[in-house]
């Protein structure tokens, strides 16, 4: 797989480079402001390599889910600015994406300088499952560039045209970011160093069912929290009250556990609620004894201690999936204390990205303070289950 510094070497000076890049960041709903720019701060070493170059660089990306036409809630017109800002250079910004103002912003480009084309998924081709409609969106748009780079490793599970089919019709190279990426997910499939502990969480086992199945016979511990924890614990035949459950993941559950005795770590404590609000009263109670009103929205202390134990033993850890509802005060304590024991522990940690990188930022924890960070959640959990990633593989053809 050719990656950036090989592109550079051959000299880009005066070349238009089409950088796919996942700027796909959180907006507010209110003022349209950016929540978190991590991920534009993830691009900048690409495009900064490119723009010290001398390269015409015409980045490309996706914000949200527009149905296949403009949608003004989901421009990237605000990313332009912050992109511009991080960058300490103006950020010329294309109104479409394959039309008249993308070819006049390229067009006007001078070496050295960037442009940003609208939200990619204004356009049907974008995500079009049928192959003609996509290539030939992916035609329009490969036009731009004289040169193709990947840095969009969130969206590399995608099929999508200016990840899997843009590849195929220009040289093409793998960013910083992915090449980054790559080599750290490798390393957590090949020989980790042990004892190697993953730790999941989010909302509901089926999500997460596949790299479970992929993980279990490689890794030494496996800790569950997060509401998924709650079908495991109605499988160990606990009462789980108005928890979060999956009824028809009991009897998978219960296999798994049967598949790797002592090796997969439930919460023996949670704080269990009145109801799903940030004011709701609650207080925490054995896992085994949460009352039949209540529901779980965090793992309890105890259980943070257990994780916390383990975790310090560990040499490898990857973490994917909040411990309980982080987003509410009253239930952030869970996720804080398993991040906290991550970034304590003297092992080669990685965050799968998604709401656990949103977490760790949400919460004030130091990024450097991890081994790495995943800019994919979806992406990373389908590279550790081995599934073939499209734009991966159309990289390295």
């Amino acid at each position: 797989m050719r990656n950036l510094d090989d592109l550079l070497a051959e000299g880009v000076s005066g070349r238009r480079v089409l950088v796919r890049a996942d700027l796909n960041v959180p907006l507010d709903k209110q003022t349209g402001e950016i929540s978190d720019d991590g991920r534009i701060r993830a691009v900048l070493p690409t495009l900064s390599a490119l723009v010290q170059a001398g390269a015409k660089v015409v980045v490309c990306s996706h914000l949200g889910r527009p149905k296949g036409k403009p949608d003004p809630q989901f421009s990237l017109r605000p990313v332009a600015g912050r992109l511009g800002e991080l960058l300490g250079a103006p950020v010329h910004f294309a109104e479409d994406t394959v039309g008249d103002s993308a070819r006049s912003t390229v067009a006007a480009l001078a070496d050295g300088q960037v442009a940003l084309l609208e939200n990619l998924r204004f356009n049907a081709g974008e995500t079009s499952k049928d192959d003609a409609e996509r290539g030939a969106f992916a035609d329009q748009l490969a036009a731009l560039g004289d040169t193709y780079v990947d840095d969009a490793f969130g969206a590399v599970h995608r099929k999508h045209a200016s990840v899997h089919d843009v590849p195929a019709r220009l040289p093409h190279a793998a960013g910083r970011l992915v090449l980054r990426e790559v080599e750290v997910l490798s390393r957590l499939t090949g020989e980790p160093e042990r004892p190697y502990v993953v730790v999941l969480g989010g909302s509901k086992v089926s999500d997460k069912l596949a790299v479970i199945e992929a993980l279990l016979p490689t890794v030494d511990r496996l800790l569950i929290g997060g509401g998924m924890c709650f079908t495991f614990l109605k499988a160990q035949g606990h009462e789980v009250g108005t928890s979060l459950l999956e009824k028809d993941m009991v009897e998978t559950c219960r296999n798994l556990m049967e598949r790797a005795p002592g090796k997969i770590m439930l919460p023996v404590d949670v704080v269990a609620a009145d109801a799903f609000a940030p004011d709701a009263a609650h207080d925490t109670v054995p896992a085994d004894g949460i009352p039949s009103h209540r529901l779980g929205l965090d793992i309890g202390p105890e259980t943070v201690a257990g994780f916390a134990a383990v975790l310090s033993q560990a040499k490898t850890i990857f973490w994917n999936g909040p411990m309980g509802v982080f987003e509410m005060a009253a239930f952030a304590s869970g996720t804080r204390g398993v991040a906290e024991a991550i970034t304590k522990a003297d092992a080669f940690s990685v965050v799968g990205g998604g709401d656990s990188a949103a977490a760790v930022r949400a919460l004030g924890l130091d990024d450097s303070s991890f081994g790495h960070i995943s800019t994919g959640g979806g992406a990373s959990l389908e590279y550790l289950e081995g599934k073939t990633l499209p734009g991966i593989a159309a990289l390295e053809n």
